[in-house]
């Protein structure tokens, strides 16, 4: 009788690098050489199509030639927002809690349908024109509302909340294990900097989180991370430990799209 074999799938880690624009790419690259470097070859990278209205194709060149280039090698390209913050205030109750819960990357939150609409297929456009068409989105914040979940499935294969990354339009035919998988929890550890508080716990929290067993690791860098060393001897210890044992996958990959 044959032997069975024991063997338990190897785990998986899931990077992306959040806030990519020109004014960040330097920086951004230098994180990805770095994450290059502890064997994450699979990076999804988050782009902001037009800061301050400037759209990227023709601010910076360079940064979209590095991200087809990029792409080629295996990343998966993702939407931020538009804008990622928003242009002015509101006077709208959900801007006000958004504001209150310090969401101030909530760049949809307060949008009304139409609004958010116009501005998610404005940052699609932009990034398709210069050549980089996203394949998911990611909100700023990860503040989601339900006009957003709605306009998303009209151009993007998937999108990523905080506890999870979800396909717009699930195959009915997937099979079971698919959609098992596609359910489980894998919630994004970020290294904060929004404050001196959540920058002190924020590297001891990563740490823990990425020893939770969980089957993949998902781990958000922001290019301010490079600022504190703190917050790059956390992710060193992290990427050393998950190395190993975790294969790198992009997004879309963990979405089974």
């Amino acid at each position: 009788m044959p032997a069975v074999s024991s063997a338990q799938p190897r785990q998986t880690i899931a990077v992306a690098l959040h806030g990519i624009e020109p004014a960040t790419f330097e920086r951004c690259a230098v994180i990805r050489d770095w994450l290059d470097d502890h064997g994450v070859d699979r990076v999804t990278l988050l782009v902001i199509p037009a800061r301050d209205l400037h759209p990227v194709g023709g601010r910076c060149p360079e940064m979209v030639d590095w991200l087809c280039e990029r792409r080629r090698a295996g990343d998966s390209i993702a939407q931020h927002g538009f804008q990622h913050v928003r242009p002015h205030g509101g006077g709208s109750a959900r801007w006000l809690l958004a504001r209150a819960q310090g969401q101030r990357g909530g760049e949809f939150v307060g949008l009304d349908s139409e609004e958010t609409r116009r501005a998610v297929h404005a940052g699609w456009r932009v990034l398709k024109l210069a050549g980089i068409e996203p394949d998911g989105f990611v909100a700023p914040s990860y503040a989601y509302t339900a006009a957003l979940r709605q306009t998303l499935g009209q151009r993007f294969s998937w999108w990523a909340s905080l506890l999870r990354v979800h396909r717009t339009q699930p195959q009915v035919e997937a099979r079971a294990q698919d959609e098992s998988a596609l359910c489980q929890l894998a919630p994004a550890w970020s290294l904060a900097a929004a404050g001196p508080f959540s920058r002190a716990f924020s590297p001891s929290l990563v740490r823990a989180g990425s020893l939770l067993p969980t089957n993949t690791l998902r781990l958000d860098l922001h290019p301010a991370d490079l600022r504190y060393p703190r917050h790059m001897m956390a992710l060193e210890w992290v990427l050393a430990r998950a190395g190993s044992r975790r294969r790198a996958i992009t997004y879309q990959e963990l979405a089974g799209v």
